[in-house]
């Protein structure tokens, strides 16, 4: 999950199973975040990311994690690098080979 220093991981966890366990006694899920974030002194929004997160680790929810993310970002550099260097290949071919078609006709 985060790397939030304002909350220790254990109230983190915490809050997000006391939103879930406490969740068919409000109206809806929102609700469910306001109420238990005023218990832990965090705004409902925070609260409502912890939980996502914590859906998305369990499997429950579709998504990507933190790690996965991160590993996506660092495949499409490298990718984007490659295609750059290939391009730069490419147009060096080129060159190399229309200087060396212009020798032999001499």
């Amino acid at each position: 999950m985060s790397n939030s220093t304002r909350y220790s991981p254990e109230l983190r966890e915490r809050a997000v199973r006391m939103a879930g366990e406490n969740r068919a006694d409000y109206k809806s899920e929102w609700a469910t975040f306001v109420g238990v974030s005023k218990l832990f002194g965090m705004s409902p929004e925070t609260l409502r990311s912890w939980v996502r997160k914590a859906q998305i680790y369990s499997g429950s929810r579709p998504g990507l994690s933190s790690d996965e993310r991160a590993k996506l970002k660092a495949l499409e550099r490298e990718n984007k690098d490659l295609r750059r260097a290939n391009a730069i290949l490419q147009d060096a071919s080129i060159f190399f080979a229309t200087a060396l078609d212009g020798q032999t006709k001499r």
